[in-house]
């Protein structure tokens, strides 16, 4: 079956490598038999994707991206009610919501797709997170740099975080979800960093496109390895800070 990718303003919201994000989940696709097409650009065709991402930027890239997408959130929605995942990194995941106040008091509108409002501060905390997942699930490892707080957040996509700054204080709730709309403020890239979220990534898409799902979804060479032993020493460099 062949997949179609969307990478939403590549060249101003890329930042750390996010468009690995995209990468990791074609080899894993192909990995399945599946051809997988990504289509980058400012303003593409929505209406045949199955997976539309887009990644973190700076604070101006983001608001260049804002005013960009304001009028793509009717294909945006179109691609959400048939069941596309939209998935968006760092700071992308601000410009869902309702809007976004900068540093000079200036109120930006969202897209509305989700409640939320984003304030940023001047003060930027890079950090390491992981993310506390349900009983039974791998804890997500990432990293964060952001200079905001955001407000309202009713379905977080973590519910709290063992290490890091959550949507708006310390190890609380973290990122965005609903139906398939995800938002995180992890970089990483995340996806590259955690199998079993790209895993659950993989199978919306999966299912978006009417493609069965496996059992076992494949994992690339020392992915596990490298997940475990970034797990390993973010806990170990939490043990020694406290």
């Amino acid at each position: 079956m062949k997949l179609q990718f969307v990478h939403l303003c590549p060249q101003r919201m890329s930042l750390y490598g996010e468009y690995a994000n995209l990468v990791i989940l074609q080899r894993m696709a192909q990995a399945l038999g599946h051809e997988v097409e990504i289509v980058a650009g400012e303003t593409p065709d929505l209406s045949n994707a199955h997976l539309i991402y887009m990644g973190c930027g700076t604070e101006r890239g983001q608001k260049f991206a804002l005013q960009v997408l304001h009028p793509q959130v009717e294909g945006l929605k179109g691609a959400l009610a048939r069941g596309a995942v939209v998935l968006f990194t760092g700071n992308a995941m601000e410009v869902l919501g309702q809007t976004i106040t900068d540093t000079q008091g200036k109120v930006w509108e969202g897209l509305g797709l989700a409640d939320f409002t984003t304030i940023e501060t001047r003060q930027r905390t890079p950090h390491d997170v992981i993310a506390n997942t349900p009983p039974g699930q791998s804890p997500v490892v990432g990293f964060m740099n952001k200079c905001s707080l955001t407000a309202g957040v009713s379905t977080p996509l973590f519910e709290s975080l063992e290490m890091g700054f959550g949507n708006d204080c310390q190890r609380g709730p973290e990122g965005y979800v609903s139906g398939t709309l995800m938002a995180t403020h992890l970089t990483g890239p995340v996806l590259v960093k955690n199998p079993a979220l790209a895993h659950r990534v993989l199978a919306m898409v999966l299912t978006a496109a009417g493609a069965p799902v496996p059992e076992q979804l494949p994992v690339l060479p020392h992915q596990m390895e490298a997940f475990e032993v970034t797990l390993q020493e973010l806990r170990s460099k939490g043990e020694n800070a406290g």
